[in-house]
């Protein structure tokens, strides 16, 4: 398998295996993503280089996260240093057709590379309370959930309520 930055051409597969996941999550009450969020995203990550797809020999998009310098909801929880620097994972999928053999791991080790590469001391990322599974992957690989919610406003009848966990990559 190939771990690289995704690029433009990318984009039509990865929105299909992201609409899978979100079929996925759907059908496992995890209702969180829709047709806007993460995909209306993913052109701007990969303008701004921020994208990493892992690709399998055959051409399958098998995940992807974007790897960013901020997020939203970094002032509402309180993390083990906030002033240190910290780059944040976000749309974090795996292609439904590749679940359960460990590929979560795999990225989040991908994930913490990168930001020993780029200097940072953490790797931070918010998480939806109903998200399980997810929050199951970030405790095995050694993320910390840190204190405090943040609650993501949607629209008028949504709001989200995230977690941040967080794992130190720099000592």
């Amino acid at each position: 398998m190939d771990f690289r930055l995704a690029n433009i051409s990318d984009l039509p597969k990865l929105k299909a295996v992201y609409r899978n996941i979100i079929d996925n999550m759907n059908r496992n009450n995890i209702q969180i993503w829709d047709e806007i969020y993460p995909c209306e995203f993913f052109r701007d990550d990969i303008e701004n280089n921020h994208l990493y797809i892992l690709v399998e020999d055959n051409d399958d998009i098998v995940a992807a996260f974007a790897l960013c310098e901020s997020n939203a909801g970094e002032s509402y929880v309180k993390w083990e240093n906030a002033h240190d620097k910290a780059l944040y994972i976000d749309r974090f999928g795996v292609n439904v057709d590749y679940s359960r053999r460990g590929i979560g791991s795999i990225m989040l080790k991908h994930a913490i590379t990168l930001t020993k590469q780029k200097k940072a001391k953490y790797l931070r990322l918010f998480v939806v309370d109903i998200n399980k599974p997810a929050i199951n992957v970030y405790l095995k690989n050694g993320f910390r959930q840190v204190d405090g919610i943040y609650k993501e406003r949607i629209d008028d009848d949504l709001i989200l309520r995230e977690y941040g966990f967080e794992i130190e990559v720099l000592k």
